[in-house]
């Protein structure tokens, strides 16, 4: 039997080659970044790569984890090394996940399921967002093992609605529920502004050739459909309009969760319970107060508010404050397996990220969540070895240089 045939014969030899060329043509994010803006149109890639205002935060984001520095320790030979990470009283395959972003199949068309798919057969957590092209109930049978939902707040007719995104997300077998606290309101995004991107979305000549021009991503849209927001229809009358649709969700969602309301879902959720944009230790203690038993540091990708700081910086302090007492996850800014590792051993248990596996299905299409996983976890191998430990949590020993590190004990300005 020649090789050709027993490629024929294994499926997974046939992936294993596939993800092998991706790994020559696509070794970095920011390959995947060039890739992605390639394909899809221009509306859809300003989406996903914009941030509030003039993008400072995700730039600060970025430059906050690469001026984190370890000093190698050496005499392991790096042969027992291993990613494996407790969540939640759950076992991952590492200590990476998906984070939600709203409307992913805006950027590409079936996002939610082929990221699901790649998470299940990975066995990381999969975030599935409430603002998404698909409803739970098709998405979470399709990640069972590793599915995590996210909530933005409903808080007219005392969290009706939210109270029944809950109930369905937990019917459908989520393992845990994250509560995004930090989208008080809605952040100005030029580069949304300047494309339009306000719902509902009323396409211009220039969107209409952007489209036209990008074949992949309309042959995507085809088989999945127009871009809904899905996990609301049921919600609005029948046959409701676009702009019906708009109306209704500008006048439900929004609002960021008090402390009390955080307290309900608490009371209500029956299962692991996470706050997702904590910057403050402060916020980390009231929140281990109500009960949670995750916070996510996060300055929302840097897509809220620019002035804030990134969510590094902030980590170590709120890991201090929290010692132990809820699982720690940080998201914002996470673009390779050394970010992860930055994130591990400054206090988080796992890192998530939204935008790198959105850059990678935008650039592969249905292999690009798998191959970004594969491209993180050989990045985390190899600079395990590099650094001479044996596991992410064996980072927490090394000696690092973190020259952003806030310093929350420090006496406050005094008032003018």
């Amino acid at each position: 039997m020649d090789d050709r045939t027993s490629v024929r014969q294994d499926p997974g030899a046939t992936v294993r080659t596939q993800l092998a060329d991706l790994s020559r043509r696509f070794p970095s994010y920011d390959d995947l970044r060039r890739r992605a803006k390639r394909r899809v149109p221009g509306f859809g890639f300003e989406y996903l790569d914009g941030g509030a205002g003039m993008d400072l935060g995700v730039r600060r984001n970025a430059s906050a984890l690469d001026a984190v520095e370890f000093v190698p320790r050496y005499g392991n030979d790096g042969s027992s090394v291993s990613l494996e990470t407790e969540l939640f009283g759950r076992r991952y395959a590492a200590p990476i996940g998906t984070a939600p972003m709203g409307f992913p199949s805006l950027i590409w068309p079936g996002a939610e399921e082929h990221l699901a798919r790649a998470a299940q057969a990975a066995r990381i957590p999969y975030t599935f967002g409430v603002v998404a092209g698909a409803e739970i109930e098709r998405i979470a049978p399709i990640a069972p093992d590793v599915f995590w939902f996210q909530l933005y707040r409903y808080g007219r007719n005392e969290h009706k609605i939210g109270f029944d995104l809950a109930r369905r997300a937990q019917d459908a077998g989520a393992h845990v529920l994250v509560l995004t606290l930090d989208v008080p309101s809605r952040a100005k995004r030029p580069r949304e502004l300047r494309n339009g991107l306000v719902y509902p979305y009323k396409p211009d000549i220039r969107a209409v050739f952007e489209v036209m021009t990008s074949p992949a991503w309309v042959a995507a849209l085809l088989k999945y459909g127009q871009p809904r927001f899905a996990n609301l229809t049921r919600y609005v009358p029948e046959n409701a309009t676009a702009r019906q649709m708009a109306e209704f969700v500008k006048r439900e969602m929004g609002g960021g969760f008090t402390w009390e309301e955080v307290a309900l879902y608490r009371d209500r959720w029956k299962g692991p319970l996470v706050v997702k944009g904590i910057l403050h230790p402060d916020d980390a203690e009231r929140a281990v107060t109500v009960g949670v038993d995750g916070i996510q540091v996060s300055n929302h990708g840097g897509r809220q508010l620019e002035g804030v700081p990134a969510a590094i910086d902030v980590l170590p302090a709120i890991a201090a404050r929290v010692k132990g007492r809820a699982t720690i996850l940080m998201d914002s800014g996470i673009r390779s397996g050394l970010d992860v590792l930055r994130a591990v051993a400054l206090g988080a248990s796992a890192a998530i990220s939204g935008r790198m596996f959105m850059y990678g299905v935008a650039a592969v299409g249905e292999q690009g969540g798998a191959y970004v996983i594969e491209l993180l976890m050989e990045e985390i191998h190899a600079a395990l070895r590099q650094l001479g430990v044996r596991s992410p949590a064996e980072t927490v020993s090394l000696t690092i240089r973190h020259p952003g590190a806030l310093d929350f004990t420090a006496p406050a300005l005094p008032a003018r």
